[in-house]
């Protein structure tokens, strides 16, 4: 049995990365492939006697695991320098405004459609609301530079707003005050942390001596992760500006009280770790999607209210995106209006939100097939010809 499992993993890792080069090479998403061989791989594996258990209590955990190396990764490829802030900027009002208007709206709809209060309907509306950076990011590469960068402040930002809000939502009590100061007071605490643990994590990345030093970092990074979520904060903040601090030294080096730092930080170093955090990235997400296409249940795709809702929500979602792109130029309304992929972090939050409310059966099949449709719009992204930063 030992040797089974570990020719399993071995193949399964094989087919990742043909899938990943099917990706590179035809512009078919992985994401697709993946969660259509695990929904294959459900009736196959049954029909031949292996009935593999407890498979749904390991999506949110790997989903987890791939959202913190995602966002890192993205991170690592950021070069902060001036002619950039007003691309951040944008990226930042523009998934605030989504966030917003989609929440809003998707909130709106359950409320008189499911018979669920406000924030009930909130909170179920929030994963719906968010863009996944965990597939935004990856299918970003097939776009110039500036536009990459965009998406992956875009994504990461509304990542982390969008669980900063959730959480509020879920302990504010169903009271209007107490989202508020829980976002007010999450927000402002997450900062304070996010900023003092990436310096350690930095510091302590630049003092490192020992032959096996990248595991333990990493470790140190989804501990303080975990620690964040279990107090109900948004540590992907952290994650994100722990990238930044050591892609970014000259702009470390300018801040008093850390400048000894960044001069410790070796380019060697952020290049292996880059590697690393790449060759991990690939094979947590491809094995999540795996694991969430077999334990989606195929029935779960025949419903028509799921398919109605499901037409609903993308429509909104591609509509009022063409919009709100449209003032940023040609080439970014025409080509990142389809890259609104919901994914990861939408699963992960939904599960969540499925503990807490008492939603109808469709809904497992409606938020499936908004993930996996809008996965699927990503074969309509393509490079474009001009890589012009929005005015």
């Amino acid at each position: 049995m030992i040797y089974v499992a570990i020719l399993v993993a071995a193949v399964f890792l094989l087919i990742a990365f043909a899938v990943e080069q099917l990706d590179r090479a035809s512009g078919l998403p992985s994401v697709v492939v993946m969660i259509a061989l695990g929904l294959l791989a459900q009736p196959l594996l049954e029909a031949a006697g292996f009935v593999v258990r407890g498979i749904t209590t390991i999506v949110p955990v790997a989903g987890a695991v791939a959202l913190v190396l995602i966002v890192l990764e993205g991170a690592l490829d950021i070069e902060l320098r001036r002619e950039r802030l007003k691309l951040a900027a944008t990226a930042l009002v523009m998934a605030s405004l989504a966030l917003l208007i989609y929440g809003g709206v998707f909130m709106l709809i359950a409320a008189k459609v499911l018979g669920l209060s406000y924030v009930q309907g909130a909170i179920l509306a929030t994963p719906l609301a968010l863009i996944s950076s965990s597939v935004a990011i990856p299918a970003s590469r097939h776009l110039g530079p500036h536009a990459r960068e965009f998406v992956v402040y875009e994504s990461s930002t509304s990542d982390i707003l969008g669980v900063l809000v959730f959480f509020a939502l879920v302990h504010s009590d169903g009271t209007v005050s107490g989202f508020l100061t829980g976002l007010a007071g999450g927000g402002m605490l997450s900062l304070l942390l996010a900023a003092v643990c990436s310096v350690a994590l930095v510091a302590i990345s630049t003092r490192a001596t020992a032959h096996v030093r990248y595991i333990p970092l990493l470790a140190g990074l989804f501990a303080l992760y975990a620690a964040g979520e279990l107090l109900h904060l948004s540590p992907l903040i952290m994650v994100l500006l722990f990238g930044l601090m050591l892609n970014n030294q000259a702009v470390l080096a300018r801040i008093p009280g850390v400048a000894r730092i960044a001069e410790k930080i070796s380019t060697q170093t952020v290049g292996e770790l880059k590697v690393l955090v790449q060759e991990l990235t690939f094979a947590v997400r491809g094995f999540f999607f795996f694991v969430l296409g077999y334990s989606t249940k195929l029935i779960d795709f025949t419903s028509l209210r799921a398919w109605a809702a499901a037409a609903i929500i993308l429509s909104f979602i591609y509509g009022l995106r063409f919009v709100m792109l449209r003032p940023l130029g040609r080439t970014f309304s025409t080509e990142l209006t389809w890259l609104a992929p919901r994914g990861l972090i939408t699963i992960v939050l939904y599960l969540e939100a499925r503990r807490t409310l008492h939603l109808p059966a469709y809904l497992d099949g409606t938020i499936l097939l908004v993930v996996f449709l809008s996965a699927a719009a990503l074969t309509l992204v393509r490079r474009p010809a001009a890589e012009p930063a929005p005015d």
